[in-house]
């Protein structure tokens, strides 16, 4: 008999799923995709995909909650070097630019999916929202701690300047935008050498 769950507990086809989803959506759009062509690339049934997912908003919400955990996992893998204050803006920083270069090429899934969902009550506008708030308050208590001289100031234009750059990435190449990035959001942190 095949294996219903992951060796972490979770099902394996919804694990499928979220995984198949993800990469359509993130590739091709998310209204571009639909919900049959995921439950056929994921290998599953329509009854097993509704089970997990009452709907394709809450997939669409699922893939977002992955993208925050990992954004949220990289601010933790800074955290834990044990990096004093400047050097972990320093490190979040480069955990940023690496995020961009090996998973976000095709420019920022939260921004890429509120473009797709105009109403800002939406499920999935909402999850947005709450992802930018955690991204830009986790900066300001990171340059806070750094002792920057405008730590919510400073956080805002970061969160810009990586939007920016992940557009800039897109459009022009990962390769030519990072070293303005990293250049720049160091100068914004107060980090630069």
């Amino acid at each position: 008999m095949a294996t219903r769950t992951t060796p972490s507990g979770t099902s394996a086809a919804r694990d499928r799923l979220l995984r198949t989803a993800s990469e359509l959506f993130y590739r091709e759009g998310i209204h571009s995709v639909g919900v049959d062509r995921i439950i056929a690339e994921a290998g599953v049934t329509r009854a097993t995909f509704y089970r997990h997912f009452p709907s394709k908003e809450d997939l669409v919400e699922a893939y977002l909650g992955v993208e925050d955990a990992n954004i949220r996992g990289a601010f933790e893998a800074a955290e834990a070097s044990g990096a004093e204050p400047k050097a972990l803006v320093g490190l979040v920083i480069e955990s940023l630019a690496d995020d961009v270069a090996l998973h976000h090429t095709r420019g920022c899934p939260f921004i890429n999916a509120a473009a797709e969902y105009p109403d800002a009550d939406s499920g999935v506008r909402i999850a947005v929202a709450e992802h930018r708030a955690w991204f830009r308050s986790t900066l300001e208590q990171l340059l806070t701690a750094a002792e920057a001289p405008d730590p919510e100031g400073a956080a805002a234009e970061l969160v810009l300047a990586r939007d920016a750059a992940m557009v800039g990435g897109y459009l022009d190449g990962w390769d030519r935008v990072r070293p303005a990035f990293v250049a720049s959001a160091n100068r914004i942190a107060g980090v630069s050498a």
